[in-house]
């Protein structure tokens, strides 16, 4: 379950400002439903893919006992 900021709140930041648990939830809650986004969604789930891609990605480098090698939005 996804505990932090809203879209309401985030949408009044920069996407800069997010954080990597943020992008990774919004991006798969907007993957989720993209045949049905119009096309103000889709432009804030394109701006969201283009930052992760900025960032390098959404993978961890490595694993470790305590965190797998995705970044998780719990």
């Amino acid at each position: 379950m996804y505990v932090g900021r809203d879209m309401t709140e985030l949408s009044m930041m920069s996407i800069k400002d997010w954080k990597d648990s943020e992008l990774a939830f919004f991006h798969h809650s907007l993957q989720q439903i993209t045949p049905y986004l119009n096309s103000e969604g889709q432009t804030i789930h394109r701006e969201i893919i283009e930052e992760i891609e900025n960032r390098g990605g959404m993978k961890r480098n490595e694993a470790d006992w305590a965190h797998g090698t995705e970044v998780t939005y719990d």
